[in-house]
């Protein structure tokens, strides 16, 4: 596929960078975000214990289809301190997700996900908030289709009432204290999962993944193929004949 990338996003991205195709990410779209960790355990490509987030990212509000897919920019937030030394960085923030959507040209534009890596105290970030229905809205404007924080968000009607926007923090807060939005493209941690600008990612209601770079052009029919293996189990599973294994357990032999 063509991209486009250029001003200082292209700056952020790996000089090998290269998006899939719309029918590519539609694929994945498709499909649960367990089935593609399992998936992208079986290519051994990472340590089982490592590109998802934990409990403490959940999903608050639904966008399109079945998952989330679609490409991270990164960017760091604090609403919890109340006079930070950095510059705010919004518009720089909201063109890397309009030169990221639109690298696939006019045509095909890539799915943008936010994915806000809370730099606050570590003991009020249940207090700290990044994104309500303005930041929301212009996200969306500017073509993501999801955001991701470690942090809290609010405004969740508004939000969910767009239909449009896949919605994942650690929770809701009622107030936005004193946000601040900076180092945009910088290395994100997520809860755990740490993730670059570039990076797919993949979400729904279970969890959010990264799809490692090495696997995201096999990774759909090996998600497949491993769910046939479970289909197969399920079958066994349910089957009448599956308690004849205790019975074969218990005999006693003399």
């Amino acid at each position: 596929m063509t991209v486009a990338v250029s001003g200082p996003l292209a700056e952020l991205l790996p000089n090998d960078w290269k998006p899939l195709s719309k029918e590519q990410l539609e694929q994945l779209a498709s499909i649960d975000s367990p089935s593609i960790a399992n998936a992208i355990e079986t290519f051994k490509v990472q340590p089982r214990v490592q590109g998802y987030t934990g409990t403490g990212v959940r999903l608050l509000a639904k966008g399109k289809g079945k998952a989330l897919v679609a490409y991270a920019v990164t960017v760091r937030g604090d609403s919890t301190t109340e006079h930070k030394s950095v510059a705010q960085a919004h518009p720089q923030l909201y063109a890397s997700i309009h030169a990221l959507h639109q690298a696939g040209g006019e045509t095909n534009p890539l799915p943008v996900v936010v994915c806000i890596d809370d730099d606050g105290d570590p003991a009020k970030i249940d207090w700290s908030c990044h994104l309500g229905e303005i930041m929301a809205t212009t996200f969306r404007r500017c073509g993501a289709v999801g955001v991701i924080s470690d942090g809290g968000v609010r405004d969740i009607e508004e939000v969910r009432e767009m239909g449009d926007l896949w919605y994942f923090g650690r929770g809701l807060v009622v107030a936005h204290g004193r946000p601040f939005i900076y180092d945009v493209g910088v290395p994100a941690n997520i809860n755990g999962m740490y993730v670059r600008t570039g990076d797919l990612i993949h979400a729904d209601e279970n969890g959010v993944c990264i799809i490692p770079k090495e696997v995201q052009e096999t990774i759909y029919q090996a998600t497949v193929d491993f769910k046939k293996v479970e289909d197969d189990m399920l079958k066994q599973i349910r089957s009448p004949d599956f308690f004849k294994q205790f019975e074969a357990l218990s005999t006693y032999k003399a």
